[in-house]
């Protein structure tokens, strides 16, 4: 073993980190090499004179270091955002909620009926979408009155705009519906975006979502657990004072 290897040995002594066997050979190396006794004089000394001087205080780099830092996002500013989204999603709301209302108090037939309809169908089908207008402007009116993220209504809502969207399409081709009953459906739409923006997690009220570590499982197999054994069990005898047959016998 070379030098170098020795005065890292050295080096473990100096801190007590050496073991017994290591504190021997090193010292029977060190009787014999010049150049590592003066490397571990002057080791000494060094380690002696840092333990033992004074620490001096500098200067204060708080100041400098955290005005180097980049500048958070402004969290009232997320909180302006979100309130604002709020407001105006509660205002599309209570419109939505009126139109539905006032489409049920009108109780005829627009022109998203079809002509070969009766009357009394055409009349169910229209408070049918009374009560969708109805029912979606109090979801509207319920996300924006919470501070939780309306995640849940995002899949609903989806699903809806984008089949009333299709069957809107359909009806203008064909001619069955005029363009100021679309124009109707702009407060629908803009509720829609409204919601899946609320729904992303930089407009949470605590911010984003911690995610969670990429090394941390997130399922396990139960076969994946320890299992203990089950324990011993002594189950009384079924007749109390009573001796077992081969207890007798042996008597």
């Amino acid at each position: 073993m070379g030098c170098e290897q020795w005065r890292e040995v050295l080096s473990a002594q100096l801190d007590g980190e050496e073991t017994a066997a290591e504190r021997t050979a090193v010292a029977a190396h060190l009787a014999g090499c010049a150049g590592c006794r003066t490397w571990y004089d002057r080791a000494t000394a060094v380690t002696r004179r840092a333990r033992l001087s004074v620490a001096v205080a500098g200067d204060d780099r708080t100041d400098a270091i955290l005005g180097a830092l980049p500048a958070p996002a402004p969290r009232r500013r997320r909180e302006r955002v979100v309130l604002t989204l709020r407001a105006v999603l509660g205002l599309v709301g209570a419109l939505q909620l009126v139109l539905g209302l006032a489409q049920i108090g009108r109780g005829t037939a627009s022109a998203h009926a079809h002509a070969a309809t009766g009357g009394l169908m055409s009349g169910h089908l229209w408070h049918e979408s009374a009560a969708w207008n109805v029912a979606v402007g109090a979801g509207f009116l319920f996300v924006a009155a919470r501070r939780t993220p309306p995640t849940g209504l995002v899949p609903m809502l989806s699903a809806f705009v984008g089949m009333l969207a299709l069957l809107s399409v359909n009806d203008l081709l064909t001619g069955r519906v005029d363009t100021a009953r679309l124009v109707s459906h702009g407060f629908l739409l803009a509720g829609y975006v409204i919601v899946v923006a609320l729904s992303r997690p930089g407009l949470r009220p605590d911010g984003p979502a911690r995610r969670s570590r990429p090394d941390e499982p997130r399922w396990s197999l139960p076969a994946d657990e320890p299992t203990e054994a089950p324990g011993l069990r002594l189950l009384p005898s079924p007749y109390p004072g009573s001796a077992r047959v081969s207890d007798r016998r042996a008597a």
